[in-house]
């Protein structure tokens, strides 16, 4: 096994190491998210964190590490007899992003099962994680159906396996900790909020700091026995420390008036349920015990507000996470004795005491850093409304469409029709077009291709029945061989990659029409984001187009480079499909089993370069021919149409909508299944 990285070892990144030592402090906080960027220790901290967590005390040979003191009386190895427990280091059991649901919850040998009526076991991370860390990097990427058992388990500090009314029910109450970067797609919310406290990381801007993270680095990797027996001491002297403030933890006493400032926090920035309040007092109460005090203060609610509260507030996918700290320091004064709080006197963030380390996270957990080209900015200010275009705009008869307009500030959001890809796909699990997938309604039965994941319990004893005679059937037992075995299939939906086509043309640089084209893009990355989708962005204008944002699962990523799209030019229509169409055939090799749907938000016009229309249109056909689903946002406004969106819709062989047809409240069209085939034609 070889020797990680010592805790003490790691330099800055403040917020991070007190989040894991307060939940080593306390594991009813509820666990940890860590978000940031690659390349800041986020997986580091995590597994080092391992080392620090004191001994557990377990039943001998029992899988599922009961307590001896009090196991569990459903315990599948059990009943346990009474008998002196093992000690052992807390296990940190690692969920690799790709697990099968068997792999995560267990499995039962279905074979077994329904011949011998045992109930044969196989035990899954859930139970390897039980009193210890279950830990999953990149956790924003992990399946939908796997999030769901481990909000299930979370919720109920157990895990159920059952396969067709033979069940299996085990304990599993772990500390969660997941680590992931916002650029790669955001979490489902349920699953958000499940994490008691979350921090954001950054790399450090300081030289010092980057040289000591370098020295330190390249020194463990060189000796990593020799470099941690270094910090043998400090790593002690921790472990000690949270040892001490558990034995202090049942002592501190949470006060009414410190509760009455939770409350009022809470309410304050309208945090969804009560489960906030909850994870505040023992967030609070745990950084009291840090400190050595029996008694929580002001300080301490403030601190685990920094923590436990800015992915809770989060409204929408688009907002930023984090906390007004004017409005906070404001709420914690006028809930609770002025002379309880004093903002400039912190807790001390630094778990080791070391002194060399400081200049990391620093901000306590509070609204964390973001480069200037990942900020949204404001909508529906001043000035940012639509308006009807003036004389002289690009949309006004004569305008040259040369000159490069500013961005401007998107329409508001709103709630679209569902656009979704014609067939069954086997994609990834989503939330947007038909597909097989293991979750879903069953519709047929078949032969198992691999491990059984899945029975068709009818199909199975209907493939077993004409030869029971034949195998000496005797008894009442069914007799079930591997070969008779169905795989149930099942239809639910999955997750695409939409690639929206953009025009950022001088046709459409009208403050009145981008303003709108924007919102409209907007809402559809929205929904986007809802049915799980990847999202890529092309634009063009002037002379050529360009891939904006290559396709990702991180639809906030998409939305800041949305805002900050400039406009002007002529209108490559061709070249906009074109490089479309290379990104679709790239994407087709790296996730072949995702289908594209493709967006084009234009009017409809081409300029530039000689035959610009049919220049188009033959782009157009390329896409149909390969089979590709389409759909048209016509954005042509005015009392005179040119209908050339719809031409366009009919080469591409998809749909044309209207602005106003996108709507979902709108009773102009109805829902719009994209086809390939052109029904339009």
């Amino acid at each position: 096994m070889s020797t990680p990285y010592p805790f003490t070892a790691i330099v800055g990144q403040d917020d991070l190491r007190l989040g894991l030592l307060l939940n080593a402090v306390s594991p009813a906080v509820g666990g940890v998210l860590v978000r940031g960027e690659k390349g800041t220790a986020k997986s580091t901290a995590v597994r080092a964190l391992a080392a620090l967590m004191p001994e557990i005390s377990v039943v001998p040979g029992c899988r599922f590490s009961c307590d001896p003191v009090s196991p569990d009386p459903a315990c599948p190895d059990g009943p346990h007899a009474e008998a002196a427990g093992v000690s052992r280091a807390a296990r940190t059991v690692e969920l690799p992003v790709g697990a099968s649901e068997d792999r995560l919850v267990g499995a039962l040998d279905i074979e077994r099962a329904l011949s011998e009526g045992v109930k044969a076991f196989e035990p899954g991370l859930l139970a390897d994680a039980h009193r210890g860390i279950l830990y999953v990097d990149e956790v924003n990427l992990l399946h939908d159906h796997l999030v769901d058992l481990l909000l299930d388990a979370a919720a109920m500090g157990a895990s159920y396996v059952e396969r067709e009314g033979v069940s299996v029910r085990h304990a599993a109450r772990f500390l969660l900790v997941g680590t992931m970067n916002p650029e790669e797609g955001e979490l489902r919310p349920q699953l958000l909020d499940r994490f008691g406290l979350t921090v954001e990381v950054a790399a450090s801007r300081d030289t010092d700091e980057r040289v000591e993270v370098v020295r330190r680095r390249l020194a463990y990797d060189d000796d990593p026995e020799g470099f941690a027996a270094r910090w043998a001491g400090e790593e002690s002297a921790l472990r000690e420390r949270i040892a001490a403030a558990r034995a202090l933890l049942p002592r501190v006493v949470l006060g009414d008036g410190v509760l009455r400032q939770i409350a009022a926090t809470c309410a304050a920035f309208e945090v969804d349920g009560m489960r906030a309040d909850i994870v505040m007092a023992r967030t609070a109460t745990a950084l009291a015990a840090w400190a050595g005090r029996e008694e929580v203060t002001a300080d301490d609610v403030r601190q685990a507000a920094l923590l436990a509260l800015p992915h809770r507030r989060r409204r929408n996918p688009f907002d930023a996470p984090g906390l007004d700290e004017d409005k906070l320091d404001q709420t914690l004064d006028e809930a609770g004795p002025q002379e309880n709080y004093d903002g400039d006197d912190q807790p001390d963030p630094d778990p080791d005491g070391g002194g060399d380390d400081d200049g990391g996270g620093g901000g306590g957990g509070g609204v964390p850093p973001q480069a200037d080209g990942d900020r949204t900015p404001p909508r529906g200010e001043s000035g940012d409304t639509p308006s009807q275009a003036p004389e002289g705009s690009p949309d006004a008869p004569g305008r040259p469409t040369g000159a490069e307009q500013q961005p401007v500030a998107s329409a508001e959001p709103f709630r679209t029709k569902m656009l979704s890809v014609p067939g069954l796909g086997e994609g990834a699990a989503g939330r947007r077009s038909r597909a097989r997938t293991e979750h879903g309604r069953t519709t047929g039965a078949r032969r198992p291709q691999g491990a059984l994941t899945k029975l068709h319990l009818a199909a199975t004893v209907q493939a077993a029945a004409p030869h029971q005679r034949a195998r000496g059937r005797s008894g009442r037992g069914l007799v079930v061989r591997r070969d008779d075995l169905r795989q149930a299939t099942r239809e639910g939906r999955e997750g695409n990659l939409v690639l929206f086509v953009v025009d950022a043309s001088g046709s459409m640089a009208a403050r009145q029409r981008m303003s709108a084209v924007k919102g409209a893009v907007l809402s559809l990355l929205l929904d986007a984001y809802q049915r799980r989708d990847k999202v890529g962005l092309v634009t063009f204008r002037g002379k050529e187009a360009e891939v904006a944002l290559p396709p990702t699962s991180s639809v906030d990523a998409a939305a800041s480079r949305l805002e900050s799209l400039p406009t002007g030019g002529r209108t490559p229509l061709a070249a906009g499909l074109l490089k479309a169409h290379d990104v679709l055939r790239v994407e087709r090799l790296r996730d072949p089993s995702r289908r594209p749907l493709l967006v084009v938000v234009t009017d409809g016009r081409a300029t530039g370069g000689p035959e610009p229309v049919a220049l188009a249109g033959r782009a157009g056909r390329l896409h149909r021919s390969e089979g590709t689903a389409s759909v048209v946002v016509d954005c042509e406004s005015g009392y005179v149409r040119l209908g050339l969106a719809g031409e366009l819709a009919r080469e591409l062989g998809g749909t044309a909508v209207t602005l106003d047809e996108l709507r979902a409240d709108s009773i102009a069209g109805l829902v719009k299944d994209v086809t390939a085939a052109g029904r339009a034609a």
